[in-house]
């Protein structure tokens, strides 16, 4: 039997590839399962989005392979979405990468820079993938804590207290996944300058900058952020195209082109389709997220009162396409969601998923229409 490389040793299989297996084991015995665990948007895309996709099928070129760095008109339109979303100026030629989603983006952006033994700040709750792709190239993942009682933010202090010689890059998502915590432009800033000082590469993850805020911000527009910071984005969650895989990195020129380096040898381009679907997406006006969120608004007013049924505690204040909600003291989180699962056919996500500070916390998802989770209010009542 030929073995496996040593690396797999280091990593499990996704949490919610295995979940969603049994989850639709029981959908297939007949269990009325309602799926409040993963954020996979059940809205469409805006319709000119669909539009220009079908159109791009007829074009003469469509059907070859395409730039590894997309056309030129995606990436000016997404230097276009940060300098008016954002007020963050890129430039489409050097600084700005399409991606086929931005999660293969961690991948090529460790790639890019970590050699075995080389360290990496993730934290801790944090999107599980920052950490399995650490190890997988072989470098040394430092979970740095996070908590309610600092809304979720790093500790600048205790961490310049630590070792970081060999420190490459760090991890930070704001909006943070998994608890919609956000980061003003004074938390960016401080985390910009301990970045400098420690000679780390940071790069914040942020798709989830236009659900349910007012305020959407990049760490670029930090003066100085694009000597030391890179940020990933999506088109996943602002306009309901997950399954088209449509994200970007963005930076400096430098650093945009040694991920370049990487990608160009793990793809083939962006099919042709898709990428005409994304200028329109990220053409489109003030209206559609105010459509979105109305939407995201109501099904958040439902899913604090589910929350409250099931006797846990949120924050009001939170983004993103999640409600993080504490459990009552002394409740194990996947003890909780197995039960939830069994007696109520209910499947939210157990906080530990994204690290041992998640321990006390479910996730739920705003991914289901009102008549859903008022279905499982009901169930819960």
């Amino acid at each position: 039997m030929i073995e496996g490389a040593k690396r797999l040793h280091t990593v499990e299989e996704y949490y919610f590839s295995k979940k969603l297996r049994e989850v639709s084991m029981l959908k297939a015995a007949g269990k009325p399962i309602i799926n409040l665990g993963i954020g996979s948007p059940d809205l469409q895309p805006p319709q000119k989005v669909v539009t220009a996709l079908i159109e791009g099928l007829q074009d003469a070129n469509a059907h070859k392979y395409q730039s590894y760095q997309g056309l030129p008109e995606l990436r000016e339109a997404m230097a276009e979405f940060y300098r008016e979303q954002f007020q963050v100026h890129l430039s489409p030629m050097t600084e700005i990468l399409p991606l086929m989603g931005s999660k293969e983006g961690i991948m090529h952006i460790s790639m890019a820079y970590l050699n075995e033994g080389d360290e990496v700040l993730i934290p801790n709750p944090g999107y599980p993938t920052y950490q399995s792709v650490t190890k997988l190239l072989g470098a040394k993942p430092i979970l740095y804590e996070l908590d309610e009682a600092n809304n979720w933010m790093p500790d600048i202090m205790a961490l310049e207290k630590q070792d970081l010689s060999k420190v490459k890059l760090m991890w930070i998502s704001y909006p943070h996944m998994p608890t919609g915590a956000q980061a003003n432009y004074k938390v960016f800033e401080e985390l910009v300058d301990f970045a400098k000082r420690n000679n780390i590469l940071l790069v914040n993850d942020n798709p989830y900058s236009f659900i349910l805020t007012d305020a959407p911000r990049s760490i670029l527009k930090v003066n100085g952020a694009k000597e030391v910071c890179i940020e990933l984005n999506s088109l996943s969650k602002t306009f309901n195209m997950a399954g088209w895989r449509v994200g970007m990195v963005l930076g400096d020129g430098k650093h945009i082109n040694n991920i370049l380096k990487v990608k160009s040898n793990m793809d083939s381009g962006m099919f042709y389709g898709i990428q005409k679907g994304a200028i329109e997406a990220l053409r489109c006006s003030k209206l559609w997220y105010l459509s979105l969120n109305s939407v995201y608004e109501q099904r958040r007013a439902l899913v604090w009162k589910l929350a409250e049924a099931l006797n846990c505690t949120y924050d009001k204040n939170a983004s993103g396409l999640f409600v993080w909600a504490k459990l009552p003291p002394y409740t194990k989180a996947e003890e909780f969601i197995d039960v939830l699962l069994k007696n109520n056919h209910l499947f939210v996500a157990p906080g530990t998923i994204f690290g041992s500070q998640g321990e006390g916390y479910i996730r739920f998802s705003l991914c289901a229409s009102t008549e859903d989770i008022q279905e499982a209010i009901t169930r819960v009542l």
